[in-house]
């Protein structure tokens, strides 16, 4: 246990030569490190002195960095709790004030992080720690509709209390719902059956999936517009351009002109930074993961072109700790990337920890520096002060994904798709009572019953259409009266729904809009961060009044008002949309008195 000891003050001290990231600023881990350092939060009584057991489980955690040459930093807290919640599984309180030791941090700081999250399972002094094996049970949207919640009643009397079984939040696999998770597994079309031959067998890691690698990326003609622009043959306000000819926007679902972030944030002064969203946890949402299963590099191209044309110093990836595969594979070739451009700018890939709110781009921040994922007030807007304190240019995958078609087939060409007035190329994650659920990659401006019947193979037998969401649980709903409306941003907006992520969640005759919008209240209401009242008191009560056989409409439109007027961030802003959605163009089902007349 000595070597323990040393190794934890060798850590120590190397935290205290400077653990900001490089060019991060003073807003770097919000200056924790430094004030933690004058007694790390333990004036005060006196504390006993930490077990061995805990020094060496907190030295383990930060091993690998300290292994890489890297000073363990206080930005970096998330990464080393999955870490001991890997190796431990779970976080136990002493290793917790172990690690906050090692980083200089007050144990506060570190439990209240490591309590945020959902996929850390914290274990308090003399506490019972969970079953070795979680088996998660999908219970949003796709995979309610198709039984989840009677999957997981089954489970939990099959499997007995050696194994954990949990009901969860969407898991990014809505094309085969009902689905289950058995450790890191996931079982698709998942029936009680399935998942229990799977937790006999023992497997408990998804395979890697059979995605374009490097050399075959390569062979192809990929990362020539890379290599152009690195050689001054191609110059960055003639890419800037093919984007801005193209009308490229965010599709991560705030829909901004990515043209003019580019340049807004080029306009920044250094260093800049940029952080890349693919924590996709709206309910319907699948697309970012299709894109990095099958084709991974045309998105890290398009990072880096975006990257060398806005001037970027630093970028962080954050991947959704739901997909484990991809962020092996992503790990895998972004090492491959470095071998062969070794003068790129530092890149860190970062793992969520089951918290939908931190689809917002400045709670993704919040938690890449290691911190709760709680939205930030605006202003400053994260173009002007995000990272570290720095401007940051903010991108979700799919929108960089389109980088390299774009400039070298010109702007024109994915302006020449489209439908009913609208331009440009979408990729709709379609779930539900469809017969060929998936990712259909097609015009924008597209109506839902277009897109059913030309892409998904009609409604499955025995359904007829009924409603659906057009933007996943946030979108608001639409009756099957609505089904030719184009779907597109800005289009949905009289019918009080947007398209978001296009997610599109179809459901039949057979199915309860109410429940659907219970359903999608319930999720707001456990992914709620709680910082502002209106959003952490609002989705509570709301989902609680919507249980009523007969919903009170007048107070549920004034509660949702309060929400959407009040809330912080669009978490807070959206949830009310399936709600009214459902006083609005279903008040049969809740008997309430219809307060607009459908279009």
């Amino acid at each position: 246990m000595a070597d323990t000891a040393s190794g934890m003050g060798n850590i120590m001290d190397q935290k205290g030569q400077g653990g900001r990231p490089e060019g991060a600023g003073k807003g770097s881990g919000g200056g924790r490190g430094e004030k933690a350092g004058k007694g790390g939060g333990e004036r005060g009584r006196k504390r006993e002195p930490l077990p061995e057991s805990a020094l060496a489980a907190a030295a383990a955690a930060l091993a690998p960095d300290l292994d890489a040459g890297v000073a363990p930093r206080a930005d970096r807290l998330i990464e080393y709790l999955h870490r001991l919640q890997d190796a431990h599984g779970a976080l136990h309180a002493d290793h917790l004030a172990a690690l906050a030791e090692a980083l200089k941090l007050a144990r506060a700081e570190v439990f209240e992080v490591a309590t945020f999250y959902h996929h850390f399972d914290f274990v308090p002094a003399g506490a019972e720690a969970p079953p070795a094996l979680t088996v998660r049970v999908c219970d949003s949207l796709g995979c309610a509709m198709a039984g989840g919640a009677e999957l997981a009643a089954s489970l939990a009397s099959r499997l007995g209390a050696d194994v954990r079984v949990q009901r969860v939040p969407c898991v990014g696999r809505c094309d085969s719902a009902p689905v289950a998770v058995v450790g890191q597994q996931p079982v698709l079309n998942a029936d009680a059956d399935k998942v229990v031959a799977v937790v006999a067998s023992g497997e408990r890691d998804e395979a890697l999936p059979d995605a374009i690698r490097f050399d075959a990326y390569r062979a192809a003609g990929g990362y020539a517009l890379w290599d152009a622009l690195r050689s001054g043959e191609r110059d960055a306000e003639s890419i800037i351009a093919a984007l801005d000819g193209a009308g490229l926007r965010g599709l991560g679902g705030a829909g901004f002109p990515a043209a003019r972030k580019w340049r807004t944030v080029a306009a920044q002064p250094a260093p800049r930074n940029m952080a890349i969203n693919i924590d996709e946890g709206e309910p319907g949402t699948f697309k970012d993961r299709h894109y990095l299963a099958t084709d991974p590099h045309r998105f890290i191209e398009g990072m880096l072109i975006a990257a060398r044309v806005v001037g970027i110093a630093g970028i962080w990836i954050y991947i959704r700790d739901e997909y484990p595969a991809l962020r092996r594979l992503l790990a895998e070739e972004l090492d491959r990337v470095r071998a062969e451009w070794p003068d790129l700018p530092p890149i860190e890939l970062r793992r969520g920890a089951g918290a939908y709110v931190c689809g917002e781009e400045s709670a993704m921040i919040e938690s890449i520096e290691g911190k709760r994922g709680m939205p930030r007030l605006r202003p400053p807007y994260v173009a002007e002060v995000g990272l570290f304190g720095r401007p940051t240019l903010e991108h979700n995958l799919e929108t960089l994904w389109w980088v390299r078609d774009i400039v070298e087939k010109g702007g024109d060409w994915f302006a020449s798709f489209g439908r009913n007035g609208r331009k440009g190329l979408r990729s709709f994650s379609v779930s539900g009572r469809v017969a060929k659920p998936g990712v259909v990659v097609t015009d924008a401006g597209i109506t839902l019953r277009q897109l059913v019947d030309e892409h998904c193979g009609g409604m499955l037998p025995g359904h007829e259409l009924y409603g659906y969401f057009p933007g996943g649980a946030s979108g608001g709903i639409l009756p099957a009266s609505l089904a030719d409306v184009p779907l597109d941003f800005d289009t949905l907006a009289p019918h009080g729904c947007f398209i978001g992520s296009a997610a599109i969640v179809v459901f039949s005759q057979h199915d309860q809009a109410r429940v659907l919008a219970e359903n999608a209240m319930e999720f707001f209401a456990h992914e709620s961060c709680g910082q502002c009242t209106p959003c952490r008191v609002g989705t509570a009560k709301a989902a609680e009044l919507m249980k009523a056989p007969e919903w009170n409409a007048g107070l549920l439109t004034e509660l949702g008002k309060t929400m959407m007027d009040a809330s912080i961030c669009g978490l807070g802003q959206a949830a009310p949309n399936p709600m009214q959605s459902v006083l609005r163009f279903f008040p049969h089902e809740v008997a309430a008195k219809q307060q607009e007349k459908t279009a």
